[in-house]
């Protein structure tokens, strides 16, 4: 059953689709490990330096500790809501949107379905940081599809290899 938007985005509905019959077919921890790429590349599309914020650091963190079992759902659901709190207290509105990625990207240990959530908060750091850009727009949902189909360890669509970072003009 496909994934509800649950947020207010300028998308390309066709590239999400993909993305969605995708997101299906992966486990929770490939969603969880996309997802913290996802996050990490959302930011930086936008010039937030992950490295510089210790919640972000300390969210990822739990995440992949939850990844090999070593972390309690509770821990999950505290530090993205930690992240969550970050992205309330910033005022440019791109960046709050990219970090409410990262707090969805850190909560997908909770539920697989903050993957793709995270995924359309990505979409509206685009659509804040470049307005009206439709090829900006495909541009991050094609990243999005490549890197998740290469979670499975297989080529990307149409063969060729999935790109690390996108950017943007």
């Amino acid at each position: 059953m496909p994934t509800t938007v649950k947020i207010k985005i300028d998308d390309l509905p066709l590239l999400r689709a993909e993305l969605d019959t995708l997101y299906a077919q992966k486990t929770q921890i490939q969603l969880a490990q996309w997802a913290l790429q996802l996050a990490e590349h959302t930011l930086a599309a936008v010039g937030y330096d992950t490295k510089a914020e210790p919640v972000l650091e300390a969210g990822f963190a739990v995440n992949r500790q939850w990844q090999k079992g070593a972390a309690r759902m509770f821990d999950v659901r505290q530090a993205g809501f930690r992240v969550h709190r970050l992205a309330k207290a910033c005022a440019d509105p791109a960046t709050q949107a990219a970090l409410r990625a990262a707090g969805q990207a850190v909560g997908t240990g909770h539920m697989r379905e903050y993957a793709m959530v995270a995924a359309d908060y990505a979409i509206k750091a685009i659509n804040l940081k470049y307005p009206g850009d439709r090829a900006a727009i495909k541009a991050e949902r094609e990243w999005q599809i490549t890197t998740l189909h290469a979670m499975a360890g297989g080529p990307a669509p149409g063969g060729s290899p999935p790109c690390p970072k996108q950017t943007f003009k």
